[in-house]
């Protein structure tokens, strides 16, 4: 169960497919699209820690191209990469606590609106989304797939985007506080979806033994396939 259908995700890569060929005829690099997309993100997180909560989400749904171009741009000029893809996800952590972060200053300077109970949903629902993106990069190092949960990014970005964008503080902050509530319960959700996947992996799919020192992960077998930038995005 996902909370975006497949159709609507095929519709959105149609819908940018123009602007990924005129990148790619500019030559712009990947890495240089995900920067500024990261950048353009943070600056969400101030607006909604700054109260702008109807601007933060019109910003973040627009920003949220960035996150599926680097990816098509890097498939398109194969300049896909171990590196990209490294790259990509660690700024995709660093824009989403901005983000959550944001929300969570938000809610701290309103008294008013449940500040001590929302404030701490924040962070969980921050705990949350490093989760689901440790417990598959985990899984992977492990050789076994765990895309699978009702929340990943794209979920997410939708989450935090377009309620904001439409309604803001309406309703007296009811509609984000519940949207919020729902992200974390849903990221909670997906990251024990994972470690379930994780454990019926290892008990059907009987792997060689793994130690792992300081939390290094395994090498790479021999000809095996690198991991591709387009395939990391998801989360």
């Amino acid at each position: 169960m996902k909370l975006l259908p497949d159709w609507l995700k095929a519709g959105y890569l149609r819908l940018i497919d123009p602007v990924a060929a005129w990148l790619v005829r500019l030559d712009v690099h990947p890495n240089t699209i995900t920067t500024v997309g990261t950048l353009c993100t943070m600056c969400c997180g101030v607006l909604y820690g700054l109260g702008h909560i109807r601007l933060g989400g019109w910003l973040l749904g627009v920003t949220a191209l960035f996150d599926v171009l680097d990816g098509e741009v890097a498939r398109r000029t194969e300049r896909s990469s171990v590196f990209g893809a490294f790259y990509d996800s660690t700024l995709d952590r660093i824009a989403d606590g901005v983000v959550l972060g944001g929300l969570a200053v938000f809610f701290a300077m309103r008294p008013e609106w449940w500040s001590v109970p929302m404030v701490g949903t924040c962070v969980l629902a921050l705990i949350g989304s490093f989760l689901t993106s440790y417990t598959r990069a985990r899984a992977e190092g492990l050789g076994i797939d765990a895309r699978v949960g009702i929340l990943q990014r794209p979920e997410r970005v939708v989450l935090l985007s377009a309620p904001q964008a439409f309604f803001g503080l309406a309703f007296h902050g009811l509609v984000l506080i519940a949207i919020i509530v729902l992200l974390t319960v849903t990221a909670w959700i997906t990251a024990a979806q994972r470690v379930r996947a994780v454990h019926r992996g290892l008990q059907t799919e009987p792997a060689e033994p793994v130690r792992v020192l300081h939390d290094t992960p395994r090498a790479r077998p021999s000809g095996a396939r690198s991991p591709q930038r387009f395939i990391a995005k998801g989360e």
